[in-house]
């Protein structure tokens, strides 16, 4: 479960360094991003038989850190929705 947590972590901050532009997020967000990328990754992963969705592969860390920047991108447009209407 740490594991788990650092590596969601770690998609996390990858994904806030592969987008461009400066991100509102703090570091929960990121965390919660990263964990939401990870979970996606794994599954993506496990669907294409390449492992076990909380086992730790090359394509799984990709396709999360991708998925991660997506979640970082949706987030944003959120946040930014959110403060034009005020």
């Amino acid at each position: 479960m740490i594991g788990f947590i650092i590596a969601g972590l770690v998609i996390g901050v990858l994904a806030r360094l592969i987008k461009p532009g400066k991100q509102h997020l703090g570091m929960l967000a990121t965390l919660l991003l990263g964990l939401a990328g990870s979970v996606i990754g794994g599954v993506i992963a496990n669907l294409l038989g390449t492992g076990d969705i909380f086992e730790l592969n090359i394509l799984g860390f990709v396709v999360a850190v991708i998925a991660a920047v997506l979640l970082i991108g949706v987030a944003e447009g959120m946040a930014g929705r959110r403060s034009v209407r005020r």
